[in-house]
């Protein structure tokens, strides 16, 4: 019988890069272009490149809850987290922040499989505890990765077949 431990380990396997009932966020944005990163899609909406955004502030925000270390830089509204649409024409700023979403995905699927039981008993003043805090979030990068492909989608940049 696996711990929890390993259970929320899986559960973020699964939401960056094991392919199981859905799209884990890295095959969803394999082959973007910053172009199709910064597409906005009819009536509105945010781009690939703010979801992705979002994501890596809010992913170095539960590193920092796990480890101990603060993120980069003070808190913010979550509207500023998705910060402006992308360059279109910046493939480079595109593929740093693909780096870092890499990079801090790394960095989490270490600092949850390094946790105790007793560290997720740990209480939170927002949402319970650590488990329940690491739970949320797994579910809310998989949200955003359903998000990403349904943009893809919209746009055509979709694999066919896929």
């Amino acid at each position: 019988m696996q711990g929890r431990v390993e259970l929320l380990g899986l559960m973020r396997e699964f939401g960056w890069n094991r392919e199981a009932w859905f799209v884990p966020l890295e095959q969803a944005l394999q082959g973007l272009t910053a172009r199709e990163a910064a597409w906005q899609p009819p009536g509105g909406g945010n781009t690939i490149w703010q979801t992705l955004n979002h994501l890596n502030y809010w992913n170095a925000f539960m590193l920092g809850r796990i480890t101990g270390v603060p993120a980069d830089g003070p808190p913010v509204a979550n509207d500023a987290t998705f910060g402006p649409a992308g360059d279109p024409n910046d493939e480079e700023g595109w593929r740093a922040a693909v780096a870092r979403a890499r990079q801090v995905a790394e960095d989490l699927q270490a600092a949850v499989a390094n946790l105790s039981e007793a560290d997720l008993d740990r209480p939170l003043k927002d949402i319970g505890s650590v488990a329940a805090s690491l739970t949320a979030w797994a579910m809310h990068d998989a949200y955003h990765t359903g998000q990403i492909v349904l943009i893809r989608r919209m746009q055509g940049s979709w694999p066919p077949g896929r």
